[in-house]
Protein backbone atom coordinates (compact mmCIF):
# COMPACT_ATOMS: atom_id res chain seq x y z
CA UNK A 1 0.00 0.00 0.00
CA UNK A 2 2.86 2.38 0.82
CA UNK A 3 4.46 1.83 -2.61
CA UNK A 4 1.13 2.44 -4.29
CA UNK A 5 0.61 5.60 -2.25
CA UNK A 6 4.06 6.95 -3.13
CA UNK A 7 3.52 6.23 -6.82
CA UNK A 8 0.19 8.00 -6.65
CA UNK A 9 1.81 11.05 -5.05
CA UNK A 10 4.50 11.16 -7.75
CA UNK A 11 1.84 10.92 -10.42
CA UNK A 12 -0.14 13.78 -8.86
CA UNK A 13 3.01 15.92 -8.62
CA UNK A 14 3.85 15.26 -12.28
CA UNK A 15 0.32 16.12 -13.31
CA UNK A 16 0.42 19.31 -11.25
CA UNK A 17 3.73 20.29 -12.86
CA UNK A 18 2.19 19.80 -16.28
CA UNK A 19 -0.79 21.96 -15.39
CA UNK A 20 1.40 24.74 -14.00
CA UNK A 21 3.57 25.06 -17.13
CA UNK A 22 2.59 28.19 -19.14
CA UNK A 23 1.67 27.62 -22.78
CA UNK A 24 4.68 29.48 -24.22
CA UNK A 25 7.08 27.62 -21.97
CA UNK A 26 5.53 24.29 -22.94
CA UNK A 27 5.75 25.13 -26.64
CA UNK A 28 9.38 26.16 -26.31
CA UNK A 29 10.25 22.96 -24.45
CA UNK A 30 8.46 20.83 -27.05
CA UNK A 31 10.26 22.60 -29.91
CA UNK A 32 13.63 22.16 -28.17
CA UNK A 33 13.05 18.44 -27.64
CA UNK A 34 11.77 17.91 -31.19
CA UNK A 35 14.75 19.73 -32.66
CA UNK A 36 17.18 17.55 -30.71
CA UNK A 37 15.49 14.38 -31.94
CA UNK A 38 15.39 15.65 -35.53
CA UNK A 39 19.10 16.40 -35.41
CA UNK A 40 19.87 12.98 -33.99
CA UNK A 41 17.74 10.80 -36.26
CA UNK A 42 16.11 12.89 -39.01
CA UNK A 43 12.43 13.65 -39.69
CA UNK A 44 11.38 10.08 -40.48
CA UNK A 45 12.32 8.95 -36.98
CA UNK A 46 10.47 11.67 -35.07
CA UNK A 47 7.82 10.24 -32.73
CA UNK A 48 5.48 12.51 -30.80
CA UNK A 49 5.29 10.05 -27.92
CA UNK A 50 9.08 10.25 -27.49
CA UNK A 51 9.07 14.05 -27.64
CA UNK A 52 6.27 14.12 -25.07
CA UNK A 53 8.27 11.84 -22.78
CA UNK A 54 11.36 14.06 -23.15
CA UNK A 55 9.40 17.15 -22.12
CA UNK A 56 7.16 15.56 -19.53
CA UNK A 57 3.88 16.34 -21.26
CA UNK A 58 1.20 14.16 -22.78
CA UNK A 59 0.96 13.24 -26.45
CA UNK A 60 -2.38 15.13 -26.77
CA UNK A 61 -0.67 18.23 -25.36
CA UNK A 62 1.67 18.33 -28.37
CA UNK A 63 -1.30 17.97 -30.72
CA UNK A 64 -3.04 20.79 -28.85
CA UNK A 65 -0.10 23.15 -29.44
CA UNK A 66 0.95 22.13 -32.97
CA UNK A 67 -1.96 20.22 -34.50
CA UNK A 68 0.03 17.30 -35.91
CA UNK A 69 3.47 15.77 -36.26
CA UNK A 70 3.99 17.72 -39.49
CA UNK A 71 2.82 20.91 -37.80
CA UNK A 72 5.47 20.41 -35.14
CA UNK A 73 8.15 19.93 -37.81
CA UNK A 74 7.12 23.10 -39.60
CA UNK A 75 7.20 25.00 -36.31
CA UNK A 76 10.71 23.72 -35.54
CA UNK A 77 11.96 24.88 -38.94
CA UNK A 78 10.13 28.22 -38.79
CA UNK A 79 11.71 28.99 -35.42
CA UNK A 80 15.20 28.06 -36.62
CA UNK A 81 14.94 30.18 -39.77
CA UNK A 82 13.45 33.12 -37.87
CA UNK A 83 16.38 32.98 -35.44
CA UNK A 84 18.79 32.81 -38.38
CA UNK A 85 17.12 35.83 -39.99
CA UNK A 86 17.37 37.86 -36.77
CA UNK A 87 21.05 37.01 -36.41
CA UNK A 88 21.95 37.78 -40.03
CA UNK A 89 20.00 41.05 -40.05
CA UNK A 90 21.72 42.13 -36.83
CA UNK A 91 25.17 41.32 -38.20
CA UNK A 92 24.55 42.91 -41.60
CA UNK A 93 23.26 46.06 -39.91
CA UNK A 94 26.65 46.40 -38.20
CA UNK A 95 28.99 48.18 -40.66
CA UNK A 96 32.04 46.73 -38.90
CA UNK A 97 30.92 43.13 -39.49
CA UNK A 98 31.92 42.47 -43.09
CA UNK A 99 33.15 38.88 -42.87
CA UNK A 100 31.21 37.19 -45.66
CA UNK A 101 32.71 33.76 -44.97
CA UNK A 102 31.59 33.92 -41.34
CA UNK A 103 28.06 34.83 -42.42
CA UNK A 104 27.92 31.87 -44.80
CA UNK A 105 29.17 29.58 -42.05
CA UNK A 106 26.37 30.85 -39.81
CA UNK A 107 23.81 30.03 -42.50
CA UNK A 108 25.30 26.59 -43.09
CA UNK A 109 25.26 25.86 -39.37
CA UNK A 110 21.48 26.26 -39.39
CA UNK A 111 20.80 24.56 -42.73
CA UNK A 112 23.42 21.82 -42.64
CA UNK A 113 24.86 21.13 -39.21
CA UNK A 114 21.49 21.53 -37.48
CA UNK A 115 19.63 19.63 -40.18
CA UNK A 116 16.99 22.19 -41.14
CA UNK A 117 17.67 22.01 -44.88
CA UNK A 118 16.91 18.28 -44.77
CA UNK A 119 13.74 18.98 -42.81
CA UNK A 120 12.47 21.58 -45.30
CA UNK A 121 13.28 19.24 -48.19
CA UNK A 122 11.47 16.39 -46.43
CA UNK A 123 8.36 18.53 -45.91
CA UNK A 124 8.32 19.59 -49.56
CA UNK A 125 9.13 16.21 -51.12
CA UNK A 126 6.55 14.38 -49.03
CA UNK A 127 3.89 16.86 -50.09
CA UNK A 128 3.38 18.13 -46.56
CA UNK A 129 4.16 21.71 -47.47
CA UNK A 130 6.85 24.24 -46.73
CA UNK A 131 7.35 26.47 -43.73
CA UNK A 132 4.05 28.34 -43.27
CA UNK A 133 3.94 31.80 -44.88
CA UNK A 134 4.07 34.76 -42.55
CA UNK A 135 6.19 32.86 -40.04
CA UNK A 136 8.91 35.52 -40.06
CA UNK A 137 11.27 33.48 -42.21
CA UNK A 138 11.86 35.71 -45.26
CA UNK A 139 15.57 35.31 -44.72
CA UNK A 140 16.65 35.81 -48.34
CA UNK A 141 14.67 39.02 -48.82
CA UNK A 142 15.75 40.48 -45.48
CA UNK A 143 19.42 39.80 -46.20
CA UNK A 144 19.13 41.11 -49.77
CA UNK A 145 17.55 44.35 -48.53
CA UNK A 146 20.43 45.01 -46.15
CA UNK A 147 23.11 43.98 -48.63
CA UNK A 148 21.66 46.31 -51.24
CA UNK A 149 21.55 49.21 -48.81
CA UNK A 150 25.24 48.65 -48.14
CA UNK A 151 25.99 48.62 -51.87
CA UNK A 152 24.09 51.87 -52.42
CA UNK A 153 25.81 53.53 -49.45
CA UNK A 154 29.17 52.58 -51.00
CA UNK A 155 28.13 53.88 -54.43
CA UNK A 156 28.19 50.42 -56.00
CA UNK A 157 24.51 50.18 -56.88
CA UNK A 158 21.35 52.19 -57.43
CA UNK A 159 17.79 51.38 -56.35
CA UNK A 160 17.19 49.99 -59.85
CA UNK A 161 19.93 47.39 -59.28
CA UNK A 162 18.12 45.67 -56.41
CA UNK A 163 17.42 42.55 -58.46
CA UNK A 164 21.16 41.98 -58.88
CA UNK A 165 21.60 42.02 -55.09
CA UNK A 166 18.56 39.80 -54.62
CA UNK A 167 19.70 37.23 -57.19
CA UNK A 168 23.18 37.16 -55.65
CA UNK A 169 21.72 36.29 -52.25
CA UNK A 170 19.39 33.75 -53.89
CA UNK A 171 22.44 32.12 -55.48
CA UNK A 172 24.14 31.91 -52.08
CA UNK A 173 21.01 30.46 -50.46
CA UNK A 174 20.57 27.88 -53.22
CA UNK A 175 24.23 26.82 -53.03
CA UNK A 176 24.17 26.50 -49.25
CA UNK A 177 20.84 24.68 -49.23
CA UNK A 178 22.12 22.21 -51.82
CA UNK A 179 25.42 21.77 -50.00
CA UNK A 180 23.56 21.02 -46.78
CA UNK A 181 21.58 18.23 -48.47
CA UNK A 182 23.82 16.67 -51.12
CA UNK A 183 27.20 18.28 -50.42
CA UNK A 184 28.93 15.01 -49.42
CA UNK A 185 27.66 13.26 -52.56
CA UNK A 186 28.75 16.12 -54.82
CA UNK A 187 32.21 16.20 -53.22
CA UNK A 188 32.49 12.44 -53.66
CA UNK A 189 31.62 12.84 -57.34
CA UNK A 190 34.35 15.48 -57.57
CA UNK A 191 36.91 13.11 -56.06
CA UNK A 192 37.12 14.96 -52.74
CA UNK A 193 35.85 12.22 -50.45
CA UNK A 194 39.11 12.01 -48.50
CA UNK A 195 39.46 15.79 -48.20
CA UNK A 196 37.96 16.58 -44.80
CA UNK A 197 38.19 20.35 -45.26
CA UNK A 198 36.84 20.63 -48.81
CA UNK A 199 33.42 21.74 -47.55
CA UNK A 200 34.88 24.64 -45.57
CA UNK A 201 37.14 25.71 -48.44
CA UNK A 202 34.15 25.65 -50.79
CA UNK A 203 32.20 27.99 -48.53
CA UNK A 204 35.17 30.34 -48.16
CA UNK A 205 35.57 30.34 -51.96
CA UNK A 206 31.85 30.98 -52.43
CA UNK A 207 31.94 33.86 -49.95
CA UNK A 208 34.88 35.40 -51.82
CA UNK A 209 33.12 35.03 -55.16
CA UNK A 210 29.93 36.65 -53.90
CA UNK A 211 31.77 39.43 -52.07
CA UNK A 212 33.84 40.22 -55.16
CA UNK A 213 30.69 40.49 -57.25
CA UNK A 214 28.88 42.68 -54.73
CA UNK A 215 31.92 44.93 -54.26
CA UNK A 216 32.48 45.32 -58.00
CA UNK A 217 29.12 46.98 -58.52
CA UNK A 218 25.98 45.90 -60.31
CA UNK A 219 26.50 44.94 -63.97
CA UNK A 220 24.37 46.27 -66.79
CA UNK A 221 21.10 44.47 -66.42
CA UNK A 222 20.29 42.00 -69.17
CA UNK A 223 16.92 42.41 -70.80
CA UNK A 224 14.35 39.77 -70.02
CA UNK A 225 12.83 37.90 -73.03
CA UNK A 226 9.57 39.86 -72.74
CA UNK A 227 11.47 43.16 -72.80
CA UNK A 228 13.43 42.04 -75.87
CA UNK A 229 10.23 41.09 -77.66
CA UNK A 230 8.64 44.47 -76.93
CA UNK A 231 11.77 46.28 -78.11
CA UNK A 232 11.80 44.23 -81.33
CA UNK A 233 8.15 45.02 -82.07
CA UNK A 234 8.76 48.71 -81.42
CA UNK A 235 11.73 48.71 -83.80
CA UNK A 236 9.71 47.02 -86.56
CA UNK A 237 6.85 49.52 -86.22
CA UNK A 238 9.24 52.44 -86.48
Amino acid sequence: MRVSSQASKRSRKASAARRRRPAQEAQRAILDAAEQRLLAAGPDALRLQEVAADVGVSHPAILHHFGSREGLMRAVTARALATLETDLVRRLADPTDVNGAALLERVFETLGDRGHARLVAWLVLTGLGDVPPGAGVRVVRAVADLVHRRRMAAGRATPADFEDSLFTIMLAATALFGDAIVGPQVRASAGLTADRHADQRFRVWLAGLLTEHLDRGAPTRARAPAQKARASRTARRS
